[in-house]
């Protein structure tokens, strides 16, 4: 599937069961330190290694971004992918299931802390909001979950998870 975007890139969308809890996702805030993407909140991720499967990216990325074993996820799909407006990202995300959360191994100079929000709560957060980037404002779709605002290519993948998954 072609997308805008010179920097192939995967991510891994973590979802698993709470019972009485409903399903969660799995997202990191990133470092406000970074030169890419700063304090944003993203699915575990990142560039394609050359001739690397963008599969076996988005697996790689996830175990050393938030230690998540490639043998722990059963991978079940593929969402849309999507392209980054700014920094020239094509990004294709996997969904991949885990039985439940394990200990997070945090690559602390990536990663500023692990989130795991239920779909339900996620879904209900969302909203179009003004905001500006880089002096230039625009409108878009966001989820504001607490302190958490998930906006950008992250938002346009969960809302394509969001559409093909049953409010229930």
């Amino acid at each position: 599937m072609d997308v805008h975007g010179h920097t192939e890139s995967a991510v891994l969308v973590p979802l698993y069961d709470v019972p009485d809890g409903g399903v969660h996702a799995v997202f990191t805030r990133r470092r406000h330190d970074l030169r890419r993407h700063a304090g944003e909140i993203s699915f575990p991720g990142g560039r394609r290694d050359n001739g690397e499967e963008l599969q076996r990216t988005a697996l790689r990325e996830a175990e050393e971004e938030i230690g998540l074993s490639p043998e722990a996820v059963d991978v079940v799909g593929m969402l849309t992918p999507v392209g980054t407006f700014v920094t020239g990202y094509a990004i294709y995300p996997f969904v991949g299931v885990v039985e439940a959360p394990p200990e997070w191994v945090v690559a602390d100079t990536e990663v500023a802390e692990v989130l795991e929000l239920p779909l339900q709560v996620v879904r209900a957060a969302h909203g179009v909001r003004r905001l500006v980037r880089r002096g230039i404002p625009f409108r878009t779709d966001t989820y504001e979950v607490g302190p958490h605002l998930i906006w950008g290519a992250t938002a346009r993948i969960l809302a394509d998870l969001l559409r093909r998954i049953s409010p229930e």
